[in-house]
């Protein structure tokens, strides 16, 4: 059985976890936060969650995470069969990521955690975010889903990263990322409704105040 390891505080996680939910596939998860120690980092070489066991060992990063299970599992597919069609929602997939989620990341001490942030990474993140939601807009279908008719990992990254995304851009700048984009907006409506989607959302708020608290606390 596969065997997910990390937090439900975090997004990554939770990617990987709504893809073995999506997919109707029986897997454990060992609750656990990233480290350096030496037995997490012969599992997670950057000692990060998520990381996935498996029978043959461990698989890190997320996106190669979602596509091992899109591979390997029965159920719904995440990535479709043509490989334009494949590449088209990988390339999305990696847009939110590097260019969405990657930004916002650079300001969620400020946004979080009571921290402070340094005015050019702010002004970096705000150019950034703009372009990327800019970017997506182009290049995605959301007709209803990200890439088109059927759920993908674009949709995945997408749900996972545009609510911090949000925060931070509303918070620092004053902006709201999907407020001119109805269709957008659309999609996280419709996500939300999906059974999967609010079990995680359950398990991640039961999480929330411990994690901030620790987050917070001294020497943070």
């Amino acid at each position: 059985m596969l065997r997910l390891h990390g937090f439900a505080v975090s997004n990554y996680f939770n990617m990987a976890k709504l893809a073995l939910l999506e997919k109707g596939v029986d897997f454990e998860i060992n609750t656990v936060r990233g480290s350096q120690d030496a037995e997490f980092l012969a599992m997670s070489p950057r000692g990060k969650v998520p990381c996935l066991e498996t029978e043959q060992g461990f698989i890190s990063e997320t996106n190669v995470i979602l596509e091992y299970i899109d591979e390997t599992q029965g159920g719904k597919s995440l990535l479709p069969s043509d490989p334009f069609a494949r590449a088209t929602v990988r390339a999305l997939a990696k847009e939110v990521e590097l260019y969405i989620e990657l930004p916002a990341r650079s300001c969620y001490p400020e946004v979080f955690f009571g921290g402070k942030v340094e005015q050019n990474v702010k002004d970096k993140a705000k150019a950034e975010l703009q372009a990327g939601v800019a970017a997506l807009r182009r290049h995605g279908s959301f007709s209803p889903y990200v890439a088109g008719s059927e759920m993908t990992i674009a949709d995945i990254l997408f749900l996972f990263s545009i609510d911090l995304a949000q925060a931070v851009a509303k918070k620092l700048f004053g902006l709201d990322l999907l407020g001119d984009w109805p269709e957008a907006q659309a999609l996280l409506e419709l996500l939300s409704k999906n059974p999967n989607v609010q079990r995680i959302e359950t398990d991640k708020k039961a999480e929330m105040a411990a994690f901030i608290a620790a987050m917070s606390g001294p020497g943070k």
